[in-house]
C-alpha cells in the first residue's frame, strides 16, 4: 500500500509539472490587440510540444530547457467572440475573447482612483454596461528582479459588476473610444498611488542615471538579498498581526501600551513617524441616551489604506483603499447609552498611513445629533517595518520595483498603446523629469520592440491659490510634461480647470478621461478633430506690450468669463519679478500688458500650483496649457 501511494504522488507531481500554464494576463474574456502579431506564451514541462488554435490558426511550440515556450499569431482584425484552444499534455480552453485595442493605463492614485469614488458614481456604475470593453487589474507587488508573471484575477467584462473599483480614467477614456471608434477596447490597469516615475522605469535605464551610476551594483545586490529577506520577516508578522490574536478590538483589552495621538492625521506627522505596517487606533466616549435605538452613522473620513473598524468588540465594517471616505452605517444595539468604544485596525502598505482627513469627518450621528470623534484618541503599533530595520519597504525606496513586478511581465502581452496619469510624486523634481519621463516612454517602447503611442494626463490645479504670481514646482512639473510632446506619437491632457484645492485626487474623472480619448481619436486614430487647447508659439514685443501667438486655437480663442476678461497672466521686466498682467485676445494673437512693466521680457500664464483663474480656451471648450516665455533658472533646477 504504502508503494501504490509513493506512486501516485509521483504520478500526480509529474502531472504539476508537465501541465501546460499561462501568464494571468491571459484568461477568457480578453481582448487581443489587433493588426499587430501576438504573442501567446506560457510555461510547461522541458520539451514539451504545445499546439496554439484561434480563430483559423494553428501554432506549434516546444519549451525550452527552462520550460518557456511561446508562439506568435499572425495580425489579426478586429471582432469576436472567439475561443482560444491550448494543447499539451493537457489542454486548455479560453472563451470569449474579443479582438480589438488594448492600452496599459499605468501611473499613481489618479489613475488608481475607482469609479466608486468618482463624481455620480452610482449612476456611472449602474450605466456601466459595455460588453466590449475588458478590465484587467494588476495587483500591487513589487520585485528587486523582473517577475516572469503579474499579480492578478481573470479578464473582467465590463459592467455593473465589475467596473467599480476599477480605474475611473481608465474607464471613461474607454467610452468614449468605443462609442466612437466602435471597436473592442482591453484596459491593463497597472498603478499604484503616490509612486514617482523612478518605480515605473527598468533598473537598466534608472542605473545609468546620475542618482544611480554610482551605486556598486555587486554590493547593491547583497543589500537588496538581505533587505528581501527583513521584507519577507515583515510580510510574515502582517498575516501574523498579534493585535488580532491578543484581540485589541476588545474593550476588555485593557490600556496597556497605548498612547496618545490626535487625529485626524497622517501618522508619519506623529511619533510613529515614516513607518508602514499595521497600528491601532481606539476612542472611548460618552453616547446619549437619545441616541438609543436609532440609525446611527459613523464616519472617519478617509483611511490610508486598509482599516478594519469595530464597535465595543463587534466588527462594524472593512474597506480597502487609501481615498475611501469611510462611514459606515451601524446597526443600534452596537452602541450603548453611555460608554463606548471604538477600535480601528489600520494597515499601511506604503506612503502616508492612517486616519487622515478632516476633524468634521470624524463624528457618530443620529438624525439630527451629531458627537465629533476629532481630537485625542489612543494607539499601539502592533507590525511596523521599521522594526525590522527597513526604513522603507514602499516602491519608492528603491527604483524599477513597479516596473519589475507589475510592467516587465506584461511586456510580451502585444498593446495599442499607453495612456499615464502620474507626477504629483515628482514635483519637487520636475528638472529631472524632463528627462526622466521620455526616458521611461522610450525605455517602455523599447521594451515591447513597439514605438507605441503614448498619452497622459497632466497635472490638475491643486492647493490653495496664490495671491501673487509665485515659483511653482507644479507648474514646472506640468512644463516638463509638455516638454515631452516632442515625442513622436504623444498626447496630453489638460486639466488645470477641474482639480480640488483642498483634494489632490479630484473626483471629476469623467472630463480627464474625455480628453484622454479625444487625444487618442486625433494621434492614434487619426480623426481630424480638435483635441487640445490653445499651445504658446512665440512671442514679440512691441513697446510695454508682449504679444503672443498660438497653435490649436481651433475655431477661435476664447475666455472662459461672462465679461470676456481673460485671467491668470502675469508679466515681467529683466529683473524677473512678475505682476499679474492685462491680456485680450485679438484674432490668434493675445497681447499682454502691465502699466507696471515699461520694459517687459515675459509672459507666463496659469503659472502656479493652483492656476484656479486661468480661463483661456479654444471655442471647442478645452483649456489652453499652461506655459511661460522664459527660460529663467526654477526653484526645482539643481
Amino acid at each position: 500500500m504504502k508503494n501504490i501511494v509513493i506512486a501516485f504522488l509521483s504520478i500526480l507531481s509529474i502531472t504539476g509539472r508537465a501541465a501546460v500554464t499561462l501568464p494571468k494576463v491571459i484568461t477568457s474574456n480578453m481582448v487581443l490587440q489587433r493588426e499587430k502579431p501576438v504573442k501567446i506564451w506560457g510555461w510547461a514541462e522541458k520539451g514539451e510540444k504545445v499546439t496554439v488554435q484561434f480563430n483559423g490558426q494553428k501554432a506549434l511550440a516546444k519549451t525550452d530547457k527552462n520550460g518557456d515556450w511561446f508562439v506568435i499569431l499572425k495580425p489579426l482584425q478586429a471582432g469576436g467572440p472567439y475561443e482560444l484552444k491550448i494543447d499539451g499534455k493537457n489542454s486548455i480552453v479560453l472563451s470569449n475573447i474579443l479582438v480589438g485595442d488594448v492600452y496599459i493605463c499605468s501611473g499613481q492614485s489618479n489613475m488608481e482612483f475607482s469609479l466608486r469614488s468618482a463624481n455620480n458614481a452610482a449612476n456611472e456604475i449602474a450605466a456601466s454596461n459595455y460588453p466590449n470593453i475588458r478590465l484587467f487589474t494588476v495587483k500591487k507587488a513589487m520585485s528587486f528582479s523582473e517577475n516572469k508573471d503579474v499579480q492578478a484575477d481573470a479578464w473582467a467584462v465590463c459592467g455593473p459588476a465589475s467596473s467599480g473599483e476599477f480605474s475611473a480614467v481608465a474607464y471613461f477614456f474607454a467610452r468614449k473610444l468605443i462609442k466612437d471608434i466602435n471597436i473592442p477596447i482591453g484596459l491593463i490597469h497597472t498603478s499604484w498611488g503616490g509612486t514617482n516615475i523612478e518605480a515605473w522605469t527598468s533598473w537598466d535605464i534608472m542605473s545609468k542615471t546620475a542618482d544611480y551610476s554610482h551605486v556598486d551594483f555587486a554590493k547593491m545586490e547583497t543589500e537588496r538579498a538581505e533587505t528581501a529577506r527583513k521584507l519577507e520577516q515583515f510580510q510574515a508578522s502582517l498575516k501574523n498581526d498579534k493585535g488580532e490574536t491578543e484581540k485589541w478590538f476588545e474593550p476588555a483589552a485593557g490600556n496597556t501600551g497605548w498612547k496618545n495621538i490626535a487625529l485626524p492625521q497622517l501618522w508619519e506627522q506623529t511619533e510613529i513617524g515614516n513607518a508602514d505596517g499595521i497600528v491601532w487606533f481606539k476612542k472611548e466616549f460618552e453616547l446619549p441616551a437619545s441616541f438609543a435605538g436609532k440609525k446611527l452613522t459613523l464616519s472617519l473620513g478617509p483611511i490610508d489604506d486598509d482599516d478594519i473598524t469595530y464597535v465595543n468588540g463587534k466588527q462594524a465594517g472593512a474597506i480597502k483603499g487609501y481615498n475611501v471616505d469611510r462611514v459606515y452605517e451601524i446597526d443600534p444595539a452596537l452602541f450603548t447609552a453611555g460608554k463606548n468604544t471604538i477600535v480601528v485596525k489600520v494597515t499601511d502598505n506604503g506612503g502616508g498611513g492612517g486616519i487622515y482627513g478632516k476633524p468634521e469627518q470624524m463624528y457618530v450621528q443620529a438624525g439630527a445629533e451629531k458627537i465629533s470623534l476629532a481630537g485625542q484618541w489612543q494607539y499601539k503599533a502592533s507590525v511596523l517595518n521599521t522594526s525590522f530595520g527597513l526604513a522603507d519597504t514602499g516602491p519608492n525606496g528603491f527604483p524599477s520595483q513597479l516596473y519589475n513586478a507589475m510592467i516587465a511581465p506584461l511586456v510580451p502581452f502585444a498593446i495599442k498603446g499607453a495612456i499615464w496619469y502620474q507626477g504629483e510624486s515628482n514635483a519637487g523634481q520636475a528638472f529631472k523629469y524632463r528627462t526622466l519621463f521620455p526616458g521611461m516612454i522610450n525605455n517602455w517602447r523599447n521594451k515591447w520592440n513597439d514605438p507605441f503611442p503614448f498619452l497622459w494626463v497632466q497635472l490638475a490645479n491643486f492647493t490653495k491659490a496664490d495671491s501673487l504670481p509665485a515659483q511653482s514646482e507644479w507648474a514646472e512639473l506640468r512644463e516638463a510634461q509638455s516638454r515631452t510632446l516632442q515625442i513622436p506619437m504623444t498626447g496630453q491632457a489638460v486639466i488645470t480647470d477641474i482639480g480640488e484645492a483642498n483634494d489632490i485626487h479630484p473626483k471629476n474623472k469623467q472630463d480627464v478621461g474625455y480628453r484622454l480619448a479625444l487625444a487618442a481619436e486625433k494621434v492614434i486614430y487619426n480623426k481630424d478633430i480638435v483635441y487640445a487647447g490653445p499651445v504658446y508659439q512665440s512671442m514679440k514685443t512691441e513697446g510695454n506690450k508682449i504679444i503672443l501667438q498660438f497653435s490649436n486655437t481651433g475655431s477661435g480663442m476664447a475666455a472662459r468669463d461672462k465679461y470676456g476678461y481673460l485671467k491668470g497672466f502675469a508679466i515681467a521686466g529683466s529683473d524677473q519679478h512678475f505682476v499679474w498682467a492685462n491680456a485680450s485676445i485679438e484674432g490668434d494673437k493675445i497681447i499682454v500688458y502691465s502699466n507696471a512693466i515699461a520694459n517687459p521680457v515675459a509672459v507666463r500664464y496659469a503659472w502656479a500650483n493652483n492656476p484656479d483663474d486661468a480661463n483661456l480656451y479654444n471655442k471647442e471648450g478645452i483649456p489652453a496649457s499652461p506655459f511661460r516665455t522664459d527660460s529663467w533658472k526654477g526653484i526645482t533646477e539643481k
